[in-house]
C-alpha cells in the first residue's frame, strides 16, 4: 500500500465555502498580516476582554484584561478614516487589526467579545478577531436597551 503524506492532504473546510458561496467572506479574502513581535514592556496577559462599540459615526475597539485594566485600544480615527469612511466594515476591520496586534504583542491568546452598538463595523470586527488567531471564548451583546425610556417632554400648549 502507497503512504499519504500529512502534509500533501487538505481537507475542505465547509465553512470557508459556504462563507464565499453566500458572500460573507469577501472582507477577509485577503491576506491578513499576523505577525506579531513582543512588547518590550510585556504583560504576559493571556486572557483578555475585547470591548468593540460601533456606533453609526464610528468603531472603537479596546482590549482589556479580565480586571478592565486597558491593554491597547484604537478608533477609527486613530487610523486615519475621517468623514463617513469611519463607519464602514473595513474601518472596523483596520481598527480591530491595530489593537489585536498589540494585545497580541503582550502575550493575548483568548478573548471574550462584548459587542455595543448598531454600526456597521459589529460583525467584520468579530471575524477578524478570529482571522488574526485569537481564540473566542463568547460573544456577548451588551448594547444598552431602555426599558421605560426617558420621560417625555410636556405637552405643548394650545
Amino acid at each position: 500500500m502507497s503512504e499519504v503524506s500529512d502534509e500533501n492532504v487538505k481537507a475542505p473546510v465547509a465553512d470557508e465555502q459556504s462563507a464565499k458561496r453566500d458572500g460573507i467572506g469577501s472582507l477577509l479574502d485577503g491576506p491578513v498580516d499576523t505577525t506579531v513581535r513582543r512588547a518590550k514592556k510585556c504583560k504576559n496577559i493571556t486572557k483578555g476582554i475585547c470591548h468593540i462599540l460601533a456606533t453609526f459615526n464610528n468603531t472603537k475597539v479596546c482590549f482589556s484584561d479580565p480586571n478592565g485594566n486597558v491593554i491597547s485600544w484604537a478608533s477609527a480615527g486613530k487610523c486615519n478614516f475621517r468623514g463617513s469612511r469611519k463607519s464602514t466594515a473595513y474601518a472596523a476591520q483596520m481598527v480591530v487589526q491595530d489593537a489585536g496586534k498589540t494585545a497580541m504583542s503582550h502575550g493575548m491568546k483568548e478573548v471574550s467579545i462584548r459587542v455595543s452598538g448598531p454600526g456597521m463595523g459589529r460583525d467584520s470586527a468579530i471575524r477578524t478577531i478570529q482571522a488574526l488567531g485569537l481564540a473566542v471564548d463568547e460573544i456577548v451583546d451588551v448594547t444598552p436597551i431602555p426599558h421605560n425610556g426617558c420621560r417625555p417632554r410636556k405637552a405643548r400648549r394650545a
